[in-house]
């Protein structure tokens, strides 16, 4: 009797323990909490447990940029990203450390991106040309150039593959109509030189863009080296 007393005494002080954990590590603002805990605790309610979010509203983070997560958050800390959505959720983070946020970003970007979805094959077909070889009579390069062949990004310029359409569209006319992005200079001059159409073209193939994989997009220079050297038949 005297040892099974103990084993309850025991198990009600570790579950008390647990909770007052819990509680604290809730304490966002509080600089002892990990990064890790904080993006599964507080930044999975929007974006996935794992980073990769239901709603279009906010963006898929998992097998994001590690830098550009960094920046962003830095932005969002700083009040310097001014974009309705980021005023609206992302201001009140101004107690992160620089070493949550970068735990934070280690934690998104360490986790499997999530595959993409097919649906207007006529956009995602005009999407495809635009990603591939931009829109030379409008002076727009084209997006592979920064974003990678496969859309999986590199540094400071974002993951784009499997990423939700209409968040990448209200991103990019965020950079044509204001300044709300500060480290959005080079995508300003892009898109003032979009249409709308275009734009959903580019934001429908790079959702569809399966993240697993490994087949690159076709560059000018690939395909006349394709047509030079045709497979053996």
């Amino acid at each position: 009797m005297k040892h099974a007393a103990s084993i309850i005494v025991l198990g009600t002080l570790l579950a008390g323990s647990a909770c007052h954990t819990l509680e604290r590590s809730r304490e966002v603002d509080n600089p002892a909490v990990a990064g890790k805990t904080i993006a599964m605790q507080i930044c999975s309610n929007c974006h996935g447990m794992t980073g990769v979010s239901v709603s279009p509203f906010f963006p898929k983070l998992a097998g994001q940029q590690r830098e550009y997560i960094v920046d962003q958050l830095t932005d969002f800390k700083n009040h310097r990203r001014t974009d309705p959505n980021g005023v609206k959720f992302m201001w009140g983070f101004t107690h992160l450390s620089e070493r949550q946020i970068n735990e934070i970003a280690d934690y998104f970007s360490s986790q499997q991106p999530a595959l993409g979805k097919a649906d207007d094959d006529q956009l995602i077909s005009e999407g495809r040309a635009i990603y591939a070889h931009g829109l030379p009579d409008k002076g727009v390069a084209a997006c592979q150039s920064c974003h990678g062949q496969r859309g999986e990004g590199e540094g400071a310029f974002p993951r784009l593959a499997g990423q939700h359409s209409d968040y990448v569209v209200k991103q990019l006319m965020v950079f044509r109509h204001t300044d709300a992005r500060p480290r959005g200079a080079i995508m300003k001059e892009i898109c003032a030189n979009m249409t709308e159409r275009e734009m959903q073209a580019v934001a429908a193939y790079v959702e569809a863009f399966p993240a697993e994989t490994k087949e690159a997009v076709s560059t000018p220079d690939a395909e006349k080296e394709a047509v030079a050297t045709p497979d053996a038949q």
